[in-house]
């Protein structure tokens, strides 16, 4: 039991886990309902925003940064060249290879995502009491920190099994 607040880690660890999903899906509901956003899959979105962020990545490096397999950013990268969400153009350093850029039309997209998300978001935080909105921010930090927490915990298993990260 952990004597700073009463609680015990595993109990919050649990709680922490069930409550992630159903925030995350609110969020997204809450999010294409504000501005009749289209019903993108997560892991679109997430390569959407890395692809946004970093320039054109070739599809190795974008399953990399995911951390996901590469034939997964090439099943995603097929539905969404398809969707007019992802171009997909030759590599100006080899010529057998391709590189995936946003197109204007996923650029668009992924800003109306912002700012819908924040104004849900802000709503609902603003719902809060006083005291709760207080505590929530306190805690961002926190949250923050248990990204690159769970990474190490990634990378320490990997090396344990003899295998690198996915």
């Amino acid at each position: 039991m952990d004597s700073s607040n009463g609680r015990d880690p595993d109990e919050v660890a649990l709680e922490l886990g069930r409550l992630l999903g159903p925030l995350r899906r609110a969020v997204f509901r809450a999010t294409r309902s504000v501005e009749g956003l289209p019903d993108l899959p997560e892991a679109q979105i997430e390569l959407l925003r890395v692809l946004a962020a970093e320039g054109p990545l070739a599809p190795r490096e974008a399953a990399a940064r995911l951390r996901i397999a590469p034939s997964t950013v090439s099943n995603l990268v097929k539905a969404m060249a398809a969707a007019d969400l992802v171009e997909r153009t030759p590599d100006p350093h080899d010529a057998r290879a391709v590189v995936l850029t946003p197109s204007s039309r996923a650029l668009d997209l992924l800003a109306r995502y912002d700012r819908a998300s924040t104004s849900a978001l802000s709503r609902a935080v603003r719902a809060l009491p006083a005291a709760d909105r207080e505590t929530l921010s306190a805690a961002l930090p926190v949250l923050d920190g248990l990204v690159p927490a769970l990474e190490a915990q990634v990378a320490s298993a990997a090396g344990r099994n003899g295998r690198g990260t996915p």
